[in-house]
């Protein structure tokens, strides 16, 4: 199973923890704001806000509070503005790490940023010195019991770009502006949607080969991501199952 198809499998666990502390609502909410300032309160013309908005609903935040989070975005409502930031950095055996946050704080958020690489063995990096190693793309995963021609068929011929085999689940990429296209063409054939997300793909990968590498570099990622003002966290190792396994023991 290839790296990012462990990621997305990992994300997904997390995020079901995450919900049931709220944490998960919360940066969903604050998504939602910023993609209404940044590009209008229209999902219909504001493609990142479709996605948000999209991805919110799939997690059960209620309409209501989604539509006061785009309000809030548009200036209906008074809120808080927040500043998207990304930093860079590495973990433990040089995989490389790439944090998005959304923060009312710059100085606050970057000194905690710090702490959290510099208190799990790792380390923060200049701009730019990781974000090469990433690419932004759709993803959207599907379960592997899904014909692999007709999802073939389908997401192709919908605009996706290519379609792997994860072992448990199928991959299929997109750009991130056709998302949302091939999504709704995949649900229209009937075909299940287990996740739909825009995210980093890294374009190298490093290999965790142990359970002990694996923990380690899991731990910074962890912390990282229980951050308030984290949003996402994305990240190059790649793991197999029969280490993953031993991690999860």
């Amino acid at each position: 199973m290839s790296g990012h198809s462990k990621w997305a499998t990992i994300k997904h666990q997390k995020g079901a923890k995450d919900a049931a502390r709220g944490k998960l609502f919360a940066k969903l909410i604050r998504q939602v704001e910023v993609a209404a300032r940044e590009g209008g309160g229209d999902p219909a013309d504001n493609p990142k806000l479709r996605t948000m908005f999209q991805k919110a609903r799939d997690s059960s935040v209620p309409l209501d509070t989604i539509e006061r989070a785009v309000k809030r975005g548009t200036g209906e409502l008074e809120g808080v503005t927040y500043e998207s930031i990304t930093y860079e950095g590495y973990a433990s055996h040089g995989v490389a790490v790439l944090v998005e946050v959304l923060t009312d704080n710059r100085n606050r958020t970057g000194s905690e940023v710090r702490t959290l690489f510099s208190r799990n063995g790792g380390s923060l990096a200049e701009p730019g010195a990781v974000a090469w190693q990433f690419d932004r793309k759709g993803v959207i995963v599907v379960p592997r019991s899904v014909d692999e021609e007709e999802l073939m068929l389908t997401a192709l011929d919908a605009g996706a770009d290519d379609i792997a085999d994860d072992g448990d689940t199928w991959r299929v990429t997109t750009p991130p502006s056709d998302l949302h296209a091939v999504q709704t063409a995949l649900e229209g054939a009937g075909i299940t949607v287990d996740s739909a997300d825009v995210t980093m793909v890294p374009s190298t990968q490093v290999a965790l080969d142990t359970a002990e590498a694996a923990k380690q570099v899991l731990r910074l990622i962890d912390a990282l991501d229980d951050h308030d003002d984290v949003q996402e966290v994305y990240a190059n190792f790649d793991v197999s199952d029969e280490v993953m396994a031993a991690v999860e023991v």
